[in-house]
């Protein structure tokens, strides 16, 4: 589609690649254009922290309050205590009301780097559906709200059809998830005057459901717009690594960790990911993206250092690019690397080295420790190890002992004395 948008936040939604469908381009560009639009993206409080596979969201929210508009973090203390079933094989477990809560405290630590909150008509604002799906009364609920709702309808969405075709489970607490959905779109129009809910593309069944409803309940004029769900050039799942999910918050993976995921970038997604994670000038994108051989790399550290500066600091990613520099072309040992501590007592009788692969987190199980020792993959010092038995004792450890797992993972085994 050729579309040529008046506001700035489609501008930037098209140019920079986030977008993926919208219920009406034109009507929510001129209302861009307008005046000031809330617009809000809901996160489902799962975990104490939110992953990269969630960011591109949030820098729409960032996009959205930099050009001019009120970002709404909506909290799903509520809907979490449902699942969401979108293209998932199975229900999701269920929390406790006092895990979700502890899972919002930390996730909301995140969004005070990338958005900023106030009571000013263009200050963020961060709410929890809890206030009223908490308080529905179901029978009320069901005459109000359930009527507007064609089970015929609900049962053809891609997310849901998808699992009935695999026949696999679908219960009928999940499927109650995209009505309270819906209901969210309202409450926050009636509350707050959000006209926009945007999500990844996996959500769009969910939008369309909470804009009809709206628009049936309060008449209301409101939009819908969807990212694409992203992949890495090798066909993986954004958010995800070999040594697990990339968290946002600092004490759930530190910032040197973040830093080298994105150092560590596909040459084909490099231009891509700038556009999308950082606020470079799309320009500068496409020229580091389009750089080759050994050039490539320095693109990926521009792009390591905008996105940790994002989430956790300038003084952070500073210090990450300083630890890798020292690692990588000194061979020394950085400050910022992860590290192992060990006690006295634990190392009294020596630690097998496979062990402390796996304990450094360099290695998903021993027998994954010895292979990747046998396949010559793991060093000591940066000296290669040949023997997965070989014993560690508190000798070894005078002095930090630095691990490395193929050439760009690191950590340190300390001996806490």
């Amino acid at each position: 589609m050729t579309y040529h948008p008046k506001s700035d936040f489609m501008a930037v939604m098209m140019q920079r690649g986030f977008l993926a469908d919208c219920t009406d381009y034109q009507g929510l560009d001129e209302a861009l254009a307008t005046g000031v639009v809330p617009g809000y993206i809901g996160f489902d409080a799962t975990a104490k922290s939110l992953h990269v596979g969630s960011l591109i969201q949030i820098m729409m929210l960032r996009w959205l309050q930099k050009t001019g508009h009120r970002p709404i973090v909506l909290m799903g203390g509520g809907t979490t205590k449902v699942g969401d079933p979108s293209f998932r094989a199975e229900e999701r477990p269920l929390l406790t009301p006092a895990q979700i809560d502890d899972n919002i405290s930390g996730i909301r630590q995140v969004f005070g780097n990338y958005v900023s909150f106030g009571t000013g008509a263009r200050d963020a604002l961060m709410v929890n559906n809890a206030e009223w799906l908490d308080q529905l009364n179901y029978l009320d609920f069901l005459r109000d709200i359930g009527r507007h709702f064609s089970v015929n309808r609900m049962l053809s969405f891609e997310s849901v059809k998808s699992r009935i075709d695999r026949e696999q489970s679908l219960s009928f607490l999940e499927f109650n998830y995209m009505i309270l959905q819906a209901y969210d779109f309202l409450e926050l129009n009636r509350r707050y005057g959000c006209r926009l809910q945007m999500g990844g593309s996996d959500q769009w069944g969910n939008i369309v459901n909470g804009i009809d409803l709206t628009r049936r309940v309060l008449s209301a004029e409101i939009f819908g717009l969807t990212s694409p769900l992203l992949t890495t050039a090798d066909g993986k799942k954004m958010g995800k690594s070999q040594s697990g999910a990339i968290w946002l918050n600092a004490d759930m993976l530190s910032p040197y960790e973040f830093w080298q995921f994105w150092r560590n970038t596909d040459d084909a997604d490099v231009g891509r990911f700038l556009k999308l994670y950082t606020e470079l000038p799309v320009d500068d994108c496409d020229r580091l993206g389009a750089l080759k051989g050994a050039e490539i790399n320095e693109a990926k550290v521009v792009l390591a250092n905008e996105v940790t500066a994002l989430a956790h600091g300038k003084a952070a990613a500073a210090a990450a690019e300083a630890t890798a520099r020292q690692v990588f072309e000194a061979g020394g040992v950085g400050d910022d690397l992860p590290a192992l501590h060990l006690c006295t007592a634990e190392v009294a009788g020596g630690i097998a080295l496979s062990q402390l692969f796996v304990r450094a987190g360099l290695a998903k199980s021993g027998k994954d420790a010895k292979r990747l020792i046998a396949e010559g993959g793991a060093r000591v010092d940066d000296v290669v190890a040949a023997d997965a038995g070989r014993m560690i004792q508190a000798a070894d450890l005078a002095a930090p002992l630095k691990l490395t797992a193929g050439r760009k993972r690191h950590a340190l085994v300390i001996l806490d004395r």
